[in-house]
């Protein structure tokens, strides 16, 4: 239940808003073209897209998009009130404030991933831009569109410096250049890249376990083992075709261990790479 809100409104839209809620609260996201940046003041809060959970502690935040349904926030203890701040991005309130001259944040980059959301870890700068809009909800007639723009274009700039700035881009850009990715795209796409299974999970907005059945059902292996087989069978081709350095195709193939790899080379194959090797160049 909501205690206490408040708002401020820019181009006829809201921008930022200071929600107190009494547990147990949930709050259901329409799908729109936008994007939220969620903080937490107090209590904890429950993100929820389908299958996947996630809570989101005091002091921390979530950036995700509303381009698709499903994307809901509770209460994670029904013992505490929880208290949020929201700035949304609104497509066409953000093309008006650049002048659509959009920053890179917002232009797509290069990453197969349906991701619709990142956590981010809080610094210095992100509190203290919160404590700013804490002092504007306490005195909101010094609030003026010219305000409002300029504390929109702070929060974008603080959250393109952050460590997630790559998921940041990709989740915002998707306001502009919506793409959606079939699941063996971002399984290909991300074969010989050091990611782990979680990753995987989350480029596809599903959860870990989700994951692995959707994963089961399409290739009739678990995600572990089909990855690590086609990254041994490109190093396999990589060792007949070119001279590289046993090492550098290694790491080229995910591989970032060489005693790893040359066990695991050894157990697919029944030779060690060199052996491998030697034994195209002699046929």
């Amino acid at each position: 239940m909501v205690t206490e809100y408040k708002k401020f409104d820019l181009f006829g839209e809201t921008v930022i808003q200071k929600v107190n809620l009494k547990a147990p609260f949930e709050f259901a996201f329409p799908v729109a073209e936008r994007a939220c940046f969620l903080y937490m003041l107090k209590g904890e809060m429950q993100y929820r897209s389908g299958a996947e959970q996630l809570n989101i502690p005091a002091n921390q935040s979530l950036l995700l998009n509303c381009l698709q349904s499903g994307k809901q926030i509770r209460d994670a203890n029904s013992d505490k009130n929880g208290e949020i701040v929201i700035v949304t991005f609104h497509a066409d309130i953000l093309k008006k404030v650049y002048d659509n001259e959009m920053p890179v944040v917002f232009k797509k980059n290069n990453q197969i991933t349906n991701q619709h959301r990142g956590v981010i870890n809080n610094d210095f700068l992100i509190q203290k831009y919160i404590e700013g809009l804490l002092f504007y909800f306490e005195n909101p007639s010094l609030v003026s569109d010219e305000i409002l723009i300029l504390k929109l274009k702070e929060i974008v700039l603080l959250l393109s410096q952050t460590q997630e700035a790559e998921i940041i881009q990709t989740i915002l850009s998707q306001l502009f250049s919506p793409t959606v990715f079939t699941f063996k795209q971002i399984i290909e796409a991300h074969l010989f890249a050091p990611i782990s299974v979680e990753d995987l999970a989350q480029k596809n907005n599903l959860s870990a376990s989700s994951f692995k059945r959707e994963f089961k059902k399409l290739y009739n292996d678990s995600p572990a083992n089909y990855i690590k087989s086609k990254r041994l069978e490109r190093a396999a081709q990589l060792l007949s075709v070119s001279n590289e350095r046993i090492t550098d195709i290694a790491f080229e193939c995910a591989f970032n261990d060489l005693a790893n790899f040359t066990k695991s080379f050894h157990d697919k194959y029944g030779v060690t790479p060199t052996n491998y090797r030697l034994k195209f160049k002699e046929s």
